[in-house]
């Protein structure tokens, strides 16, 4: 990427945060629109305690873990589970129905179930994101699977291969492109899940833990730096996935 592309792309957040502080002078009122220094001061100290919630960075790292958590095991068990129902048309016809039917319901849907189930605490977060997440890099995998080119499954036929090996060799790596994009999808949902689980009753940490308390004192400044932080998290875990399918799938472009 040149200069050039870099300015572009920056272009468009510059004027985003000029507007922001026009508005905020003009406004006159941090409850309504904090300015952008305010929001800058609580971002360059991350160790600095807020509201007696601990700091930043604390909560930061422990919206992390959560995410992490939910959106690992979520993967462990939708890809080989997308694997088989993209290859095997029995396991798609066994699990379909009750995906299709479970897929459409919010993951906030689930709360009451999880806080019942789990009770109030790590757990019930783990869960309400594992759902987020499940479902994209699930479906992503099926339709990953089953648009492999039927020539490449043709030619290990022919060659002998077995449909294990089809499997192994031909049918995962050929997918694995459509596998990181819903992996990609899944990370963004398991985001917007951890912040709306831990706005939760019984929460006590976290990023959207520290937005809701802060809300309630008025301390916007707190809100949007937080907000900010979720973002630039996002970001960066989807670049370092774009960067992974960049790198090692660069193929995929040229099949197209």
């Amino acid at each position: 990427m040149n200069i050039k592309n870099i300015l572009i792309r920056l272009l468009l957040p510059f004027g985003f945060v000029i507007l922001w502080e026009i508005l905020a002078i003009y406004i006159n009122n941090p409850v309504l629109l904090p300015r952008v220094e305010d929001v800058i001061n609580v971002l360059i100290h991350p160790t600095m305690d807020l509201l007696g919630t601990g700091s930043l960075l604390d909560n930061t790292i422990v919206s992390i873990k959560r995410v992490l958590s939910g959106f690992i095991l979520a993967s462990v068990v939708a890809v080989p589970l997308g694997i088989f129902m993209g290859y095997f048309s029995i396991v798609n016809d066994l699990f379909d129905t009750l995906i299709e039917l479970v897929r459409p319901i919010p993951p906030l849907a689930w709360v009451p179930l999880s806080l019942s189930w789990f009770g109030i605490g790590e757990f019930s977060m783990i869960f309400i994101i594992f759902i987020g997440a499940f479902f994209p890099i699930l479906i992503n995998t099926i339709s990953g699977v089953k648009g492999v080119p039927k020539p490449l499954i043709e030619a290990a036929l022919t060659l002998g291969a077995k449909k294990k090996d089809i499997l192994i060799k031909v049918v995962i790596p050929a997918s694995s492109p459509s596998i990181l994009t819903g992996l990609r999808v899944g990370a963004g949902i398991a985001w917007m899940c951890v912040v709306a689980a831990e706005m939760l009753p019984g929460s006590s940490s976290g990023l959207g833990y520290l937005i809701m308390y802060a809300y309630s004192l008025s301390r916007m400044d707190i809100v949007i730096a937080s907000m900010i932080v979720i973002g630039l998290i996002g970001l960066t875990l989807d670049r370092v996935l774009r960067f992974i399918e960049d790198k090692y799938f660069f193929w995929r472009t040229a099949m197209k």
